[in-house]
C-alpha cells in the first residue's frame, strides 16, 4: 500500500529514492492531485524512473511489455500503424 504524498508513509516519493519503484503511472484529478504529479515527476525523473501520465499511455506501454516478454516486438511506421 502506497499513501498519498502528504498522507502517511510510505509514500510513491520515498519508494521512489529508495529505488522500489521502477515505473509510475499517476493520473492526477483536481488541484491537489496536479501538484503532486509536478514533485513525483520531478522526483521520478531524478531517479530515473520513466512516469506515464495518461491511461492511453499506460495502456500502450502495458502492449509493450506483454510484446517484449513474448518476443513478439516488430517496427512499424506511424503511417503503417494509423493507416
Amino acid at each position: 500500500m502506497v499513501c498519498k504524498v502528504g498522507e502517511g508513509d510510505p509514500t510513491s516519493l520515498s519508494l521512489i529514492r529508495q529505488g522500489k519503484i521502477q515505473l509510475i503511472v499517476n493520473t492526477p484529478w483536481g488541484k491537489v492531485s496536479r501538484s503532486h504529479e509536478y514533485e513525483i515527476g520531478r522526483v521520478a525523473m531524478a531517479h530515473n524512473v520513466p512516469c506515464i501520465t495518461t491511461l492511453s499511455g499506460a495502456s500502450a506501454a502495458v502492449r509493450g511489455i506483454m510484446a517484449t516478454k513474448n518476443r513478439t516486438l516488430s517496427v512499424r511506421s506511424l503511417q503503417e500503424y494509423h493507416s
